[in-house]
């Protein structure tokens, strides 16, 4: 199972919000490309980053940053926010960056989610951000009335190379990775899930490990080790040894 470290942008620093509530903030840096960095040499091999500002905002903001870091870093790198047309897309992919986000197209503008999926196959992943069931967008400040598996199935046959799925009341409060709407995304639909929002302690990603087979391929972990809960060698080891349990 991948361990996939955030590093969320707003105004050029490195912050993580509180349920996605701009104005519950913490900043933990100031430079996120040294954030980037410090993630990589520590051995991880995915950087997750989100474009808060783009989020909020509908278009990219805080693209210095995001060049930055591509600039410094090796890993793989998967992007979300503020993605809302192909000209954006296409200037990330310009960039290097390596997997695209996509999360308010998929109710605004399907259209969109079908042609990047086409156009860059293997490199866009789909953003299912739950609030009781139901998917979120516009930076989580809309609630939809569409179900999260619903939304989900429909994308099957567009192949994205992930669903990253989060529950929003659990985000960036450590309450812990809600594994059971995981694992119900995962043997709903025939496609790689990645679990976000609310990693506490190692055990959550312990207690994603035995969906691995049902498709879960990774974990987004942000809040936990920016407070020093758990460092994220740990969570790596943890997470290989993962391959060799029964």
């Amino acid at each position: 199972m991948l361990i996939f470290p955030a590093i969320d942008l707003k105004g050029g620093k490195c912050v993580r919000l509180r349920q996605g509530k701009k104005e519950d903030e913490t900043v933990f840096s100031d430079d996120p490309v040294a954030m980037g960095r410090k993630w990589q040499d520590l051995g991880a091999q995915w950087l997750h980053v989100v474009d808060l500002d783009g989020a909020f905002s509908s278009r990219p903001q805080n693209l210095e940053s995001i060049r930055g870091l591509r600039r410094a870093l090796t890993i793989p790198i998967q992007l979300g926010g503020g993605l809302r047309t192909l000209e954006t897309l296409a200037l990330y992919i310009d960039l290097g960056i390596d997997r695209l986000i996509l999360g308010t197209a998929v109710l605004k503008d399907p259209d969109l989610v079908a042609k990047a999926c086409s156009t860059y196959p293997g490199r866009i992943a789909v953003g299912l951000d739950a609030r009781d069931g139901l998917v979120a967008v516009e930076g989580w400040t809309e609630t939809s009335t569409q179900n999260v598996l619903a939304v989900a199935q429909k994308l099957v046959p567009l192949k994205p190379a992930a669903l990253i799925y989060t529950d929003i009341s659990r985000d960036g409060v450590k309450k812990g990775v809600n594994v059971e709407a995981t694992k119900a995304l995962a043997q709903a639909v025939d496609l790689p899930v990645i679990a976000s929002g609310g990693v506490s302690s190692l055990a959550d990603i312990e207690a994603l490990l035995p969906l691995e087979p049902l498709g879960v391929v990774g974990v987004i972990i942000g809040r936990a080790l920016y407070d020093g809960i758990f460092q994220l060698p740990e969570a790596l080891r943890l997470a290989q040894a993962g391959k060799h349990l029964d």
